[in-house]
């Protein structure tokens, strides 16, 4: 029997999301390094591991009738869930913080100068996740649901062009993890998103909004990485074993 300890930190918030706000109070990453168990994740960051599994066990322990388990969705379904929130908060977003990032370096550069990392980070975030968004929109995703369909109708399915989907899915992980890294640098550079005692009302809406995208990326990668991904290379393989 798998003890706590020994299931990954991901696994454990595809069970119940709730504990992702524990993994974050101690600064443990649950959705680009969520293949992690969480007696790794304690020693790498000097974390208490019986303190943390206490909290874990009290959320547990209390009935939450509002969680949605998307566990229990169907692929295309959660794929389509993704597409139409998560992506569509990127794409939304991004339109707003660009031009409001833009503003504060000209502005309040010359007192911040870490406002020009911060802004050339988000640029850069911004550019990568619009291009993978659309490899996901129309590479992966597609072929996920073509086997979530094939499941229901008991049909088989041709090999994609590249290959299994297990080469796209690793670059997917790869591509987030390192946007997970790169907010981890915007969040330090904003004093984890506490504006300066000067700043302006732009100041304090624009470090409100990247918190509250950084939130939305990780929940974001936890369904995919977490959730997504892993399910559909067990389909694949069912399917492969039926050949």
């Amino acid at each position: 029997m798998e003890t706590l300890e020994k299931i990954t930190i991901g696994e454990y918030v595809a069970k119940d999301f709730r504990t992702a706000a524990i993994f974050s109070k101690y600064g443990i990453d649950f959705c680009c390094k969520g293949n992690r168990t969480i007696e790794e994740a304690c020693e790498k960051k000097g974390v208490d591991t019986d303190q943390l599994m206490d909290q874990i066990n009290t959320v547990l322990a209390t009935k939450n009738d509002s969680a949605i388990d998307f566990k229990t969705w169907p692929l295309d379904l959660l794929a389509d869930y993704i597409e139409k929130t998560h992506h569509r908060y990127v794409e939304e977003k991004t339109q707003i913080l660009l031009p409001f990032l833009d503003k504060l370096c000209k502005v309040h550069g010359a007192n911040h100068p870490e406002l020009f990392e911060i802004n050339e980070l988000f640029i850069g975030c911004a550019g990568e996740l619009a291009q993978h968004m659309k490899k996901e929109e129309l590479m992966l995703f597609p072929f996920i649901k073509k086997m979530a369909k094939a499941a229901l109708t008991e049909e088989q399915i041709a090999k994609p062009q590249f290959g299994t989907v297990k080469n796209p899915i690793a670059m997917m992980m790869e591509e987030h993890e390192t946007e997970g890294d790169r907010f981890v640098k915007i969040a330090a550079l904003t004093n984890n998103y506490t504006p300066p005692a000067d700043g302006c009302s732009t100041f304090r809406v624009t470090y409100a909004m990247l918190a509250d995208f950084e939130q939305d990326l990780h929940k974001h990668i936890h369904l995919e990485n977490n959730i997504l991904f892993p399910s559909a290379m067990l389909l694949e393989k069912k399917f492969s074993e039926q050949e």
